[in-house]
């Protein structure tokens, strides 16, 4: 049993680590396609880029661990079962559970790595990760200037050059928009060449025009009208003009993002759910009161007083509906205007108190879910196995073919029940514990399932037993409609 045991754990563990390769390169690729702005034309060095690489691939393990278990489970027991080797093993009398329990045992300790990995390690990674990216967004792109069309590459400026003299560093035939008064108050420079230097703290363009022009209009100078705006025209010899462009890199403080759900691990989720929820709460009750002190409820109010104001046979007879019909047309006009004012009043006040709800409700909401993320990543690990192994030994087909569509389609239905979960129970729809389980809840029936086909050898994606059982109830509906057709003679 000690050697089978290792044959099956040799042979999962080099499929397991194949499939993790692939699958992480896949999501890798897919998270750069996303952030592929932030990062081209930036002029990073590879020392930066390669840190992103590395914090992309720490964010991408939570999907990546449980497809890579799921593939990895259904290549081991679909080779198995292809070589007839899992016929061998039931004909020795063991059974599935007994040739699954060395990887069982295996998967149980990954479900608990990869709970530490995202209570200490993700946190720690997606604060890097984001981090790095609100650096990059903020940097400035490359700068450089190509030839024969527009170059956007600077905030309120456009830059033409027709042609570059590379040895004397030299730009010819420049055309400069200034559009960082406005595009109503833009500027337009020519030159017949040009240089380009960076001050020495590389926070500054300097731009050194020669034999040139500009034009200026001067609306925002004089308040002219638009059909008459007076014109300033320049000629130079020589016209220095600095831009603001930062070059360099200035990495944001990872502290920004201290209070983030995704910085925390478990312990700091639930003292920051606690704080908030108690906060939410007395917030909610000082408005409540608030209301009712400000006479929310004013007609219940003033219709008591007015019945205290009354005999007690006269206020039973007491209607507003018929105080209101006294009323002269001019009192009920201002009536109405003073109960439609006050009932706006009231309508913001209630917005106003939701708006200032709404913040921390939602605070709560993203670390409720985040809480629970730590758990059901391990959890996903171990349904995604009793899926992919119980379903590699019915279907018994190894490779890379039927194993990865099979987990593709199964791992895109997890995805989208996920996503599904996860935006109700971020909307407050739903709550934390319902949205973040459903897909839980949805898939481990289906592998508690699969788990009995496979244990009890059933030919669950055999084509020929579903085509004899169809079969089979084509003959047992024909029988049941000659017995009726013979009870209805017998009858007659």
């Amino acid at each position: 049993m000690k050697k089978l045991d290792a044959y099956i754990l040799k042979t999962f563990a080099g499929l397991f680590f194949f499939t993790f390769v692939i699958c992480m390169f896949i999501l890798l690729m897919q998270f750069l396609w996303m952030h592929v702005n932030d990062l081209v034309g930036k002029g990073v060095e590879i020392k930066v880029l390669a840190e992103f690489f590395v914090y992309a691939i720490i964010s991408v393990v939570p999907l990546g661990l449980p497809l890579a278990i799921l593939l990895a489970s259904l290549m081991t027991f679909g080779n198995l079962g292809e070589h007839f080797e899992l016929t061998a093993m039931k004909a020795a009398g063991i059974s599935l559970f007994r040739i699954m329990r060395p990887l069982t045992i295996a998967i149980s300790f990954v479900c608990v790595a990869a709970f530490f990995f995202s209570n200490y390690v993700l946190p720690m990674g997606q604060t890097k990760l984001w981090t790095l990216i609100f650096s990059l967004r903020q940097k400035s792109p490359e700068f450089d200037i190509p030839t024969g069309e527009f170059y956007d590459g600077i905030d309120g400026y456009q830059l033409y050059v027709r042609e570059k003299d590379n040895k004397r560093k030299l730009l010819k035939d420049m055309m400069i928009y200034d559009f960082s008064e406005g595009f109503a108050n833009a500027t337009v420079m020519v030159a017949d060449s040009g240089r380009v230097y960076f001050t020495a703290d590389n926070k500054y363009l300097l731009l050194m025009l020669y034999n040139g022009e500009s034009f200026e209009n001067l609306k925002k100078e004089t308040g002219a009208n638009p059909a008459n705006i007076p014109y300033r025209r320049e000629t130079f010899k020589t016209k220095k003009l600095l831009i603001d462009f930062d070059s360099e890199f200035n990495r944001y403080d990872e502290s920004l993002l201290a209070d983030q759900h995704v910085s925390k691990n478990i312990a700091e989720l639930q003292y920051s759910i606690d704080s908030v929820s108690q906060i939410v709460v007395e917030r909610a009750a000082e408005q409540s009161k608030e209301l009712i002190s400000h006479n929310y409820f004013g007609r219940e109010r003033e219709q008591g007083k007015v019945m205290r104001s009354l005999g007690e046979e006269d206020a039973k007879l007491f209607d507003a509906d018929s105080v209101y019909a006294s009323f002269s047309p001019v009192d009920k006009r201002r009536a109405l205007v003073q109960a439609r004012d006050e009932a706006q009043r009231k309508a913001d006040k209630i917005n106003y108190n939701k708006i200032l709800l709404s913040d921390p409700v939602m605070y709560v909401h993203r670390h409720q879910i985040e809480w629970h993320r730590k758990f059901t990543l391990s959890f996903a690990c171990l349904i995604f196995f009793f899926i992919g192994a119980p379903l590699g030994a019915i279907v018994r087909k190894g490779g890379l073919g039927a194993p990865v569509v099979i987990s593709v389609v199964m791992f895109i239905f997890y995805y989208m029940i996920d996503n599904t979960g996860y935006k109700m129970a971020r909307e407050g729809l739903w709550s934390a514990f319902e949205g973040m389980w459903l897909s839980s809840a949805v898939l481990l029936p289906i592998g508690i399932f699969l788990t009995y086909k496979a244990a009890t050898d059933s030919a669950l994606f055999n084509p020929d037993a579903w085509l004899k059982w169809v079969a089979l109830q084509r003959k047992r509906i024909q029988h049941l409609r000659e017995q009726i057709k013979v009870k209805r003679n017998a009858t007659k």
